[in-house]
Protein backbone atom coordinates (compact mmCIF):
# COMPACT_ATOMS: atom_id res chain seq x y z
CA UNK A 1 0.00 0.00 0.00
CA UNK A 2 1.00 3.60 -0.88
CA UNK A 3 2.62 5.81 1.91
CA UNK A 4 -0.11 7.97 3.70
CA UNK A 5 0.80 11.39 4.07
CA UNK A 6 0.27 13.49 6.75
CA UNK A 7 -3.20 14.74 6.77
CA UNK A 8 -4.52 11.23 5.55
CA UNK A 9 -3.18 9.43 8.68
CA UNK A 10 -4.96 12.25 10.79
CA UNK A 11 -7.59 12.02 8.85
CA UNK A 12 -7.64 8.09 9.42
CA UNK A 13 -6.34 8.43 13.39
CA UNK A 14 -9.81 10.41 14.02
CA UNK A 15 -12.13 8.11 11.44
CA UNK A 16 -10.69 5.18 14.58
CA UNK A 17 -11.48 7.84 17.10
CA UNK A 18 -15.47 7.64 16.50
CA UNK A 19 -18.45 6.36 15.35
CA UNK A 20 -19.59 9.17 13.40
CA UNK A 21 -22.71 8.58 10.56
CA UNK A 22 -21.75 9.99 7.85
CA UNK A 23 -23.83 11.21 4.65
CA UNK A 24 -22.80 9.85 1.36
CA UNK A 25 -21.69 12.97 -0.19
CA UNK A 26 -19.41 13.75 3.19
CA UNK A 27 -18.41 9.87 2.87
CA UNK A 28 -17.14 10.08 -0.68
CA UNK A 29 -15.20 13.29 0.00
CA UNK A 30 -13.40 11.74 2.60
CA UNK A 31 -12.45 8.50 1.02
CA UNK A 32 -11.10 10.22 -1.40
CA UNK A 33 -9.41 11.95 1.16
CA UNK A 34 -8.06 9.49 2.48
CA UNK A 35 -6.93 7.86 -0.95
CA UNK A 36 -3.04 6.83 -0.86
CA UNK A 37 -2.32 4.19 -3.99
CA UNK A 38 -1.77 4.85 -7.52
CA UNK A 39 -4.41 3.04 -8.69
CA UNK A 40 -7.96 3.18 -9.81
CA UNK A 41 -9.92 1.72 -6.49
CA UNK A 42 -13.24 0.37 -6.27
CA UNK A 43 -15.75 2.07 -4.24
CA UNK A 44 -17.56 -0.57 -1.81
CA UNK A 45 -21.09 -1.07 -0.21
CA UNK A 46 -20.95 -3.28 2.91
CA UNK A 47 -24.97 -3.46 4.05
CA UNK A 48 -26.14 -5.46 7.39
CA UNK A 49 -29.40 -7.00 6.79
CA UNK A 50 -31.89 -8.31 9.42
CA UNK A 51 -32.03 -11.83 7.80
CA UNK A 52 -30.80 -15.32 8.72
CA UNK A 53 -30.01 -16.57 5.12
CA UNK A 54 -29.59 -20.04 6.35
CA UNK A 55 -33.45 -19.80 6.42
CA UNK A 56 -35.04 -20.30 2.83
CA UNK A 57 -37.41 -17.00 3.49
CA UNK A 58 -34.62 -14.78 4.57
CA UNK A 59 -32.38 -15.46 1.41
CA UNK A 60 -31.83 -12.20 -0.13
CA UNK A 61 -30.22 -12.70 -3.83
CA UNK A 62 -30.83 -11.18 -7.46
CA UNK A 63 -29.33 -9.06 -9.49
CA UNK A 64 -29.41 -5.31 -10.29
CA UNK A 65 -28.33 -2.81 -13.00
CA UNK A 66 -26.19 0.42 -11.69
CA UNK A 67 -26.83 3.40 -14.12
CA UNK A 68 -23.25 4.51 -14.24
CA UNK A 69 -21.39 0.72 -14.92
CA UNK A 70 -18.92 -0.78 -13.00
CA UNK A 71 -16.23 0.72 -14.40
CA UNK A 72 -15.04 -3.27 -14.80
CA UNK A 73 -14.10 -4.84 -17.79
CA UNK A 74 -16.73 -7.82 -17.49
CA UNK A 75 -15.95 -10.88 -18.92
CA UNK A 76 -19.10 -13.26 -20.06
CA UNK A 77 -18.94 -16.93 -21.35
CA UNK A 78 -21.93 -18.11 -23.16
CA UNK A 79 -23.66 -21.44 -23.06
CA UNK A 80 -25.11 -22.16 -27.12
CA UNK A 81 -25.37 -23.28 -30.06
CA UNK A 82 -25.75 -22.53 -33.58
CA UNK A 83 -28.18 -19.06 -34.14
CA UNK A 84 -27.79 -18.34 -30.26
CA UNK A 85 -24.21 -18.43 -30.26
CA UNK A 86 -23.99 -16.13 -33.40
CA UNK A 87 -25.94 -13.97 -31.19
CA UNK A 88 -24.00 -13.88 -27.98
CA UNK A 89 -20.98 -13.61 -29.42
CA UNK A 90 -22.34 -10.52 -31.52
CA UNK A 91 -23.35 -9.22 -28.63
CA UNK A 92 -20.14 -8.99 -27.15
CA UNK A 93 -19.75 -12.51 -24.96
CA UNK A 94 -15.87 -13.29 -24.57
CA UNK A 95 -16.54 -16.63 -25.43
CA UNK A 96 -19.18 -18.88 -26.50
CA UNK A 97 -19.21 -23.06 -27.14
CA UNK A 98 -21.04 -26.20 -25.61
CA UNK A 99 -19.51 -29.62 -24.79
CA UNK A 100 -16.23 -27.47 -26.11
CA UNK A 101 -16.44 -24.85 -23.84
CA UNK A 102 -17.61 -27.10 -20.78
CA UNK A 103 -14.31 -29.36 -21.17
CA UNK A 104 -12.35 -25.75 -21.07
CA UNK A 105 -13.90 -25.38 -18.34
CA UNK A 106 -12.95 -28.50 -16.86
CA UNK A 107 -9.41 -27.98 -17.80
CA UNK A 108 -9.62 -24.99 -15.22
CA UNK A 109 -10.18 -21.85 -17.47
CA UNK A 110 -12.65 -20.63 -15.39
CA UNK A 111 -11.55 -16.26 -15.81
CA UNK A 112 -15.19 -15.21 -16.03
CA UNK A 113 -17.16 -12.83 -14.04
CA UNK A 114 -20.63 -14.31 -15.58
CA UNK A 115 -21.86 -17.61 -17.32
CA UNK A 116 -24.98 -17.52 -19.32
CA UNK A 117 -26.71 -20.68 -20.62
CA UNK A 118 -29.48 -21.23 -23.27
CA UNK A 119 -32.22 -23.13 -21.43
CA UNK A 120 -31.30 -26.04 -23.70
CA UNK A 121 -28.04 -26.04 -22.96
CA UNK A 122 -28.48 -27.05 -19.29
CA UNK A 123 -27.65 -30.37 -19.60
CA UNK A 124 -24.47 -29.69 -20.38
CA UNK A 125 -23.60 -26.67 -17.96
CA UNK A 126 -25.11 -28.71 -15.16
CA UNK A 127 -22.18 -31.41 -15.22
CA UNK A 128 -19.85 -27.97 -14.41
CA UNK A 129 -22.04 -27.78 -10.66
CA UNK A 130 -19.37 -28.76 -8.39
CA UNK A 131 -16.91 -25.93 -10.43
CA UNK A 132 -19.32 -23.35 -11.18
CA UNK A 133 -21.58 -23.20 -7.97
CA UNK A 134 -18.94 -22.72 -5.64
CA UNK A 135 -17.74 -19.42 -8.03
CA UNK A 136 -20.81 -18.10 -7.96
CA UNK A 137 -20.79 -18.52 -11.69
CA UNK A 138 -23.86 -21.30 -12.33
CA UNK A 139 -26.52 -20.15 -14.61
CA UNK A 140 -29.72 -19.53 -12.69
CA UNK A 141 -33.24 -18.43 -14.57
CA UNK A 142 -34.38 -16.64 -11.64
CA UNK A 143 -30.98 -14.34 -12.06
CA UNK A 144 -31.56 -14.13 -15.80
CA UNK A 145 -28.29 -16.10 -16.37
CA UNK A 146 -30.86 -18.91 -18.35
CA UNK A 147 -32.60 -17.77 -20.98
CA UNK A 148 -33.18 -17.64 -24.50
CA UNK A 149 -32.57 -14.19 -24.92
CA UNK A 150 -28.81 -14.38 -24.75
CA UNK A 151 -28.35 -10.51 -26.34
CA UNK A 152 -29.89 -9.11 -24.23
CA UNK A 153 -28.01 -11.05 -20.83
CA UNK A 154 -24.88 -10.40 -22.65
CA UNK A 155 -25.45 -6.65 -22.71
CA UNK A 156 -26.77 -6.32 -19.30
CA UNK A 157 -23.74 -8.23 -18.01
CA UNK A 158 -21.42 -5.92 -19.76
CA UNK A 159 -23.13 -2.69 -19.24
CA UNK A 160 -22.88 -3.06 -15.62
CA UNK A 161 -25.47 -5.70 -14.16
CA UNK A 162 -24.16 -7.16 -11.18
CA UNK A 163 -25.41 -10.21 -8.84
CA UNK A 164 -25.88 -9.40 -5.21
CA UNK A 165 -25.87 -12.23 -2.39
CA UNK A 166 -26.52 -12.31 1.40
CA UNK A 167 -23.70 -14.22 3.47
CA UNK A 168 -23.87 -16.24 6.20
CA UNK A 169 -23.36 -13.30 8.79
CA UNK A 170 -26.73 -11.56 6.85
CA UNK A 171 -24.29 -8.83 5.09
CA UNK A 172 -24.21 -8.10 1.52
CA UNK A 173 -21.19 -6.88 0.30
CA UNK A 174 -20.35 -5.25 -3.64
CA UNK A 175 -18.34 -2.87 -5.67
CA UNK A 176 -20.78 0.44 -7.20
CA UNK A 177 -18.09 1.52 -8.91
CA UNK A 178 -14.43 3.28 -9.09
CA UNK A 179 -12.81 6.46 -7.56
CA UNK A 180 -12.66 7.76 -10.56
CA UNK A 181 -16.20 8.22 -10.81
CA UNK A 182 -17.95 11.19 -10.34
CA UNK A 183 -20.01 11.84 -7.42
CA UNK A 184 -23.35 11.73 -9.29
CA UNK A 185 -22.12 8.51 -11.10
CA UNK A 186 -21.82 6.92 -7.59
CA UNK A 187 -24.75 8.44 -5.96
CA UNK A 188 -27.11 6.75 -8.48
CA UNK A 189 -24.78 3.59 -8.52
CA UNK A 190 -25.22 3.47 -4.79
CA UNK A 191 -29.07 4.81 -4.90
CA UNK A 192 -30.26 1.61 -7.23
CA UNK A 193 -28.13 -0.92 -5.20
CA UNK A 194 -29.72 0.44 -2.20
CA UNK A 195 -33.20 0.38 -3.75
CA UNK A 196 -32.56 -3.08 -5.17
CA UNK A 197 -31.78 -4.54 -1.73
CA UNK A 198 -35.12 -2.61 -0.19
CA UNK A 199 -37.21 -4.38 -3.13
CA UNK A 200 -35.56 -7.91 -2.45
CA UNK A 201 -37.11 -7.70 1.38
CA UNK A 202 -37.61 -11.46 1.65
CA UNK A 203 -41.18 -12.44 3.45
CA UNK A 204 -39.44 -13.83 6.81
CA UNK A 205 -37.43 -11.02 7.52
CA UNK A 206 -38.62 -9.36 10.53
CA UNK A 207 -38.49 -6.18 12.52
CA UNK A 208 -35.70 -3.61 11.30
CA UNK A 209 -34.38 -4.78 7.74
CA UNK A 210 -31.56 -2.75 6.76
CA UNK A 211 -29.26 -2.39 9.78
CA UNK A 212 -26.34 -0.55 8.96
CA UNK A 213 -24.55 0.72 5.80
CA UNK A 214 -20.72 1.05 5.28
CA UNK A 215 -18.81 2.69 2.35
CA UNK A 216 -14.96 1.98 1.73
CA UNK A 217 -12.60 1.83 -1.00
CA UNK A 218 -10.48 -1.39 -1.87
CA UNK A 219 -7.44 0.11 0.43
CA UNK A 220 -9.52 2.74 2.44
CA UNK A 221 -11.51 2.72 6.14
CA UNK A 222 -15.00 2.09 6.09
CA UNK A 223 -17.49 4.88 6.80
CA UNK A 224 -20.70 4.32 8.87
CA UNK A 225 -23.54 5.89 6.54
CA UNK A 226 -26.29 7.73 8.44
CA UNK A 227 -29.61 5.21 7.09
CA UNK A 228 -31.53 8.10 8.07
CA UNK A 229 -30.89 10.03 4.97
CA UNK A 230 -31.08 7.09 2.89
CA UNK A 231 -34.39 7.17 0.80
CA UNK A 232 -36.52 3.75 0.77
CA UNK A 233 -34.56 2.94 4.39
Amino acid sequence: MAKQSKKQKSLASKLGENQKLYGLGEALTLLRELKATKFDETVEIAMNLGVDPRHADQMVRGMVSLPSGTGKDVKVAVFAKGDKAAEALAAGADKVGAEDLMEDMQAGNLDYDRVIATPDMMGVVGRLGKLLGPKGLMPNPKLGTVTPNVTQAVKDAKSGQIEFRVEKAGIIHAGIGKMSFSDDALKANFDAFVDAIVKARPSGAKGKYVRKIGLSSSMGPGLKIDTTEVAGV
